[in-house]
């Protein structure tokens, strides 16, 4: 199931793919690996690219759902592709066991490509081994700056042209949706439609406003759940005094502050992931007394914390949002952004007496508390202080927009706020916009086979 060239790793032009053997799903979907070997930087001249410059290999899984085998191959070949981006930063391709929700509504339509972005899971991974081979802090940021959304789209260009293709389909989720922006800006006519949920991304503006933004998010977010759940504060407030008053440590070893605690608020992004938060909570204490913390709840927040397995979102995260300064108010290094305008949110002072739980608000101490960031945070520092970023979208180019568009805007969305994701829609040109208050941020998650059908259908 080949449509391309096939070479050796690290050799051939950057359309020059390998295909590997096709498997079968439980459910009887195909599904084919694709490796392809692209620059490092995209952005390097022509003639820095000779065979001695820096190739990556990046990975791509292809779905073909039982449904679209069964009527033989001539019908496979005649579906349209759909190129899934998923949530991140850092986050890697879905690995189903089946296909379900979205994808199966998708499956009927679309033959799927599931890439692996760039520096998560068979894609060049970035980790902390890899980034210490890289040498000191200073290479280590100068490495990650070439894995952001605008490199990430060049990549599943290369991958269109390895598989013969002219156009197809792009699906964003989060940051996905971010990315699908960034596609849409610098490389639209490759695209039949593009689809994003929970993924409107201010285009403008410094990453402080938003912060200002998710943080009223949170804190909202936050009151709503102990109105459903009054005895959670209680609990949390225990929770937090305790920390405060003991030297608690994770079952890693690790150190367990306020401040890295505060970190579970991040089920609340979610409808059902809410509840989990409540479930974990009611586990916090045992002993005969209920004044010691609970391995089971030591083990889940544990879990929660911890980033061993998608280092780039916790050490990347700011850089999403980094840009020139002629977009920015004038600034374009982030600087700890959601630390520095935390500090006018005081309900969210992890030493105050009943401290609010955080989203995607990445401080300083949750790296350095972290076994695997601990030694990546000089590096963070760096990424922090850029003030030359390239752009991530074309403003001119989105207010021409002709690319068949349509997003699902989560009205309660606390990790892409509402406001700004009106501001972005206003300027993109021809896109519909389905506004549900049903989900917050993980609804292709919660209902993906209907977000799908309500977005496909605007297109």
């Amino acid at each position: 199931m080949i449509r391309a060239g096939i070479s050796a790793a690290g050799s051939g032009t950057p359309e020059a793919s390998t295909a590997g053997a096709t498997s079968t799903l439980i459910d009887g979907t195909q599904i084919t690996d694709h490796w392809l070997d692209v620059p490092l930087d995209h952005q390097a001249p022509l003639e820095h690219r000779a065979p001695g410059a820096e190739r990556i290999r990046i990975y791509a899984r292809e779905f073909i759902a039982a449904e679209a085998s069964a009527q033989g191959r001539e019908h496979v070949e005649s579906l349209p592709w759909l190129l899934f981006l998923q949530g991140g930063p850092g986050g890697k391709g879905t690995r189903p066991a089946k296909l379900g929700g979205w994808m199966s509504e998708a499956g009927a339509k679309f033959r799927i490509l599931m890439l692996d972005q760039r520096g998560t899971g068979l894609s060049a991974p970035l980790t902390r081994h890899s980034l210490a081979a890289r040498g000191d802090a200073a290479a280590q940021a100068a490495h990650m700056r070439h894995f952001r959304a605008d490199s990430i789209v060049k990549d599943a260009e290369a991958f269109r042209r390895a598989l013969g293709l002219t156009s197809w389909s792009v699906l964003g989720q989060s940051f996905g949706g971010f990315t699908t922006l960034s596609y849409l800006s610098f490389a639209h006519a490759s695209l039949d439609r593009a689809l994003i949920t929970g993924g409107l991304a201010p285009l403008t503006g410094h990453a402080d406003r938003v912060y200002r933004a998710t943080y009223a998010k949170m804190r909202a977010r936050n009151y709503e759940h102990f109105d459903r759940f009054p005895q959670d504060r209680e609990i949390l407030d225990a929770v937090f005094a305790h920390l405060r008053t003991h030297q608690v440590q994770l079952l890693d070893g690790s150190a367990l502050t306020p401040a890295r605690f505060q970190l579970v608020g991040m089920l609340l992004g979610g409808n059902a992931r809410a509840d989990s938060l409540h479930y974990l909570l009611e586990e916090a204490f045992t002993g005969p007394e209920q004044t010691e913390l609970s391995d089971t709840f030591l083990a889940a927040v544990g879990q929660q914390l911890s980033f061993a397995a998608n280092p780039m979102y916790a050490v990347m995260h700011e850089s999403i949002y980094g840009q020139p300064a002629k977009v920015t108010d004038g600034r374009a290094a982030t600087g700890w952004a959601a630390q520095r305008v935390g500090a006018k949110f005081p309900e969210f002072d992890a030493e105050g007496a009943s401290p609010l739980l955080l989203g995607e608000m990445i401080l300083r101490e949750h790296l350095l508390l972290d076994p695997t960031l601990k030694d990546l945070v000089e590096a963070a520092d760096l990424l922090a202080a850029v003030e030359d970023w390239e752009p991530l979208y074309d403003l001119a180019q989105l207010r021409r927009n002709r690319v068949p568009t349509a997003a699902a805007l989560y009205t309660d969305d606390v990790y892409v706020a509402r406001e700004l994701s009106w501001e972005t829609a206003d300027l993109v040109g021809g896109i519909s916009v389905w506004e549900t208050s049903e989900f917050h941020h993980d609804g292709l998650g919660d209902d993906g086979a209907r977000v799908f059908e309500e977005l496909l259908k605007r297109t």
